[in-house]
């Protein structure tokens, strides 16, 4: 595996212009943001199902997949694990807030729909193909990287 900064490095090669940048410092946590909406979309039923077991910790699929890309994030480093538990916690909370108000489903497929959009034309502009064409893990580095790029960490 790739350390952190081979990937931020990686990342930051199609990720130049400062347009592409922008639109993506607000499209990435939409995408992500909603993409953990869509996952608490899915019927806890199945879980119980496919587990067989009630576990208070797979209530949604928001949080089996939390466990699952965690182990990404901690093998990158135990404070970047950090960062992104914190992120996937706010996310949790925000999706079960707007999900008292409306329907998570239709919102959150509007705004991944809408995010992506924004991306590609953000990589329009940029001249270069989205990482995550190169290697799926760009998928899990690109949240980290706006974090890193926020907080004026060297991401370069």
């Amino acid at each position: 595996m790739k350390t952190a900064k081979a990937y931020f490095d990686e990342y930051a090669q199609s990720h130049q212009n400062g347009t592409n940048q922008k639109i993506h410092y607000i499209c990435v946590p939409i995408i992500f943001f909603n993409v953990i909406g869509l996952l608490m979309c899915i019927p806890t039923t199945l879980l119980a199902s496919t587990f067989k077991l009630y576990n208070p910790l797979l209530e949604n699929w928001a949080i089996v997949a939390t466990i699952l890309v965690s182990v990404f994030y901690l093998k990158l480093g135990f404070w970047y694990f950090m960062e992104m538990i914190f992120v996937i916690l706010i996310c949790i909370v925000g999706n079960f807030w707007i999900s008292n108000y409306t329907n998570l489903l239709y919102v959150s497929i509007g705004l991944f729909v809408l995010a992506w959009i924004g991306q590609f034309y953000g990589h329009k502009v940029e001249g270069a193909k989205p990482s995550f064409l190169k290697d799926l893990e760009f998928l899990l580095i690109g949240p980290l990287w706006i974090i890193q790029k926020i907080g004026k960490k060297e991401t370069n």
